[in-house]
């Protein structure tokens, strides 16, 4: 199923979203333009290869998330007008840009990411909070795509236990403490510019990279402007579309650089905010 029309998803599309937690594909980006920022984000990672490199899998999402917060060209990308259209198809017309991760899996890499359900670690309400995962290389089975359970969304929420697993990508090695239904699992396949979308509680997961091609997305986690969070500290969130009437997250402007210093400066800082309003350590 594609998306018909460039200004969101159709009523088709939107009851797909409903049913199951999750739709795709979103097109988004064009070829040339999908290529351009995989250029962007390849140029960042080389630039920060030697503070990436010397962190455990765990602990990486201290380079390679937030930086929409703090880089104009990856602020460009969550706030592209098809992403946005889409996600206006499913949160409403006020919502804001809480969170983003970069997910790398080169040729052989054996991390993946266990079944869990996002909803049980981040602590909002209510559950008008979506996930769009946009791929800048193309992501299918072999190279560890994002894998889905369909309905998952809609019941109450699973058991999960800690399993601190090496090659998690998980901060916890998170998974649920219940078989899943593989009839219901579904691989989200892309292409480069396209994305998907899936919903708070919806189970999902990916598998390692048995391939010789890389896998490189961007999970944007988007939430509604009435969305509340439990935090130690007021969460932190960017304003993308409609208003904010509700001032439940203290709200960034967009950034206007492109570069980051060596140590990461202040987007160390706002990382280590966000990781500790999503799963604060024990």
């Amino acid at each position: 199923m594609t998306l018909a029309n460039p200004t969101g998803l159709t009523q088709a599309q939107q009851r797909q979203f409903e049913e199951d937690g999750y739709f795709f594909p979103v097109h988004v980006l064009d070829e040339k333009s999908a290529q351009h920022y995989l250029d962007r984000y390849l140029e960042f990672h080389r630039q920060h290869r030697d503070r990436i490199e010397k962190m455990p899998v765990k602990e990486r999402y201290m380079v390679l998330s937030e930086l929409h917060f703090v880089l104009r060209w990856a602020h460009e990308l969550v706030t592209h007008p098809a992403l946005l259209d889409a996600v206006e198809s499913v949160l409403g017309p006020d919502f804001l840009v809480w969170n983003t991760s970069w997910f790398t899996k080169m040729p052989g890499d054996k991390t993946y990411v266990s079944w869990h359900q996002d909803g049980m670690y981040w602590k909002m309400s209510p559950p008008k909070i979506v996930t769009a995962w946009l791929a800048l290389a193309p992501s299918t089975p072999a190279n560890g795509c994002l894998r889905v359970v369909a309905g998952t969304h809609t019941r109450p929420a699973l058991p999960h236990r800690d399993t601190y697993a090496t090659d998690n990508a998980l901060s916890r090695g998170q998974d649920i403490a219940v078989e899943v239904d593989e009839s219901k699992v579904v691989n989200i396949c892309l292409q480069p510019g396209e994305a998907s979308l899936h919903h708070v509680w919806t189970v999902h997961g990916s598998k390692a990279n048995t391939s010789d091609i890389p896998r490189i997305g961007l999970a944007i986690r988007y939430v509604a402007a009435e969305v509340k969070q439990e935090s130690p500290t007021p969460p932190l969130a960017m304003l993308v579309r409609g208003q904010n009437k509700y001032s439940h997250f203290e709200t960034l402007p967009p950034p206007t650089e492109d570069t980051l210093p060596a140590d990461g400066g202040r987007h160390t800082e706002i990382v280590t905010r966000i990781r500790a309003s999503i799963m604060p350590k024990k």
